[in-house]
């Protein structure tokens, strides 16, 4: 008897401890104030560093869940009144190509600011945009050809499923307007029929992967862009109402991709650049780490994702995050944009993967101590 209860016991303890997480609120609370303010005395002056750049709207995605928690937490406005003055110095348009989902990633702030403030000018360009490009939906397959521009019309590579999606879904959310919804289900759907590999449960970047091998013979299939993924399908979830009949999809899919996912990550707690050959690609990685951190985190806290399952891959990948973060609160080992991915160093920063860290952070407070 003593026996099995100790056994019993034992089980239960263990239980215990695998869904816990050893970061106290305050703990995260101050590590992401310092990335957030270190970033934002250094701002970008390298590479896609206008305001209304996709890298910057992966930044500003991060910074509006901060803010929100820092004014609700302490009552402190200023990162909402940093994003406010982008948006204005801006006003609130998007960038410059019609269909690119690059383009209009930054809307998802706009809109996330319009639903607090409700000054209509913070969605003119957004509602323009959508709507004519509702109205004159781009033509063609998904297949990526950069010397066709037309080829990135659609949604053909998987990094766009987090740059242009949420923005639809959140559209749908606001208004009620099944337009937004039917045209993110029809191009979501046309998208990963397209690059989602049914045998690996993974996305592929775009076409020109689809025949390629990595070193040791295995698909190629980049921590980043399933970073991406992951990332947006959790902006989508967040968004899209609870009884829409199209969410199970999007659930689903999460959950499938995070079940993968999952199973990849390195001893070290990073997700290396490519995700089935991290020996050829040693360096750590935290764009791809805090993307995915940051959808197990959400997909625990929203009751999607087992707890006890996920909770030591979530603290694991949140610990190789702090230690990427230097005494002044720089991120370091983020994959340049286009660079060659076997050689990021703690040296290199980029805000995308600041974006990562803070939404990443976001959901962690919410299951810290």
């Amino acid at each position: 008897m003593y026996k099995l209860f100790g056994t019993a016991l034992a089980v239960l303890f263990s239980v215990s401890v695998s869904s816990q997480i050893p970061f106290t609120k305050v703990e995260t609370k101050n590590m992401m104030r310092k990335v957030a303010d270190w970033q934002i005395a250094h701002p970008n002056t390298g590479h896609e560093h206008d305001d209304v750049s996709w890298t910057h709207a992966v930044l500003y995605a991060g910074m509006a869940d901060w803010a929100e928690l820092s004014e609700k937490e302490d009552g402190y406005d200023f990162y909402y009144r940093w994003l406010l003055r982008i948006g204005s110095r801006n006003q609130y348009q998007l960038g410059s190509w019609m269909y690119h989902a690059d383009f209009i990633a930054v809307a998802q702030v706009y809109l996330d600011l319009y639903n607090k403030y409700g000054q209509e000018r913070m969605i003119w360009h957004t509602l323009a945009r959508t709507d004519w490009v509702i109205g004159h939906p781009a033509k063609g397959n998904l297949e990526l050809d950069y010397s066709r521009i037309e080829s990135l019309d659609r949604w053909s590579w998987c990094d766009a499923l987090f740059m242009a999606p949420p923005v639809y879904a959140k559209l749908y959310a606001m208004t009620g307007d099944k337009k937004y919804v039917d045209f993110l289900n029809r191009e979501y759907r046309a998208t990963y029929d397209f690059l989602f590999d049914k045998e690996e449960h993974l996305f592929y970047r775009d076409s020109r992967y689809f025949n390629k091998k990595e070193a040791n013979g295995k698909k190629v299939f980049w921590g980043r862009g399933n970073g991406w993924v992951l990332g947006g399908l959790s902006e989508i979830l967040q968004a899209l109402p609870a009884k829409d009949k199209h969410r199970r999809f999007y659930e689903d899919l999460f959950v499938t991709l995070s079940a993968r996912v999952a199973e990849l990550q390195s001893k070290d707690g990073y997700w290396h650049a490519s995700l089935l050959d991290p020996e050829s690609y040693p360096s750590p990685e935290t764009s791809a780490t805090g993307f995915i951190v940051y959808a197990l985190a959400y997909g625990i806290n929203e009751g999607l994702l087992d707890k006890d399952k996920f909770t030591p891959v979530v603290v694991k990948g949140w610990q190789a995050m702090l230690d990427a973060v230097s005494a002044e609160g720089k991120l370091g080992y983020v994959q340049p944009i286009g660079a060659d991915p076997r050689k990021v160093t703690r040296e290199m920063t980029e805000v995308y993967g600041v974006g990562a860290f803070l939404l990443a952070g976001n959901q962690i407070y919410k299951m810290a101590q």
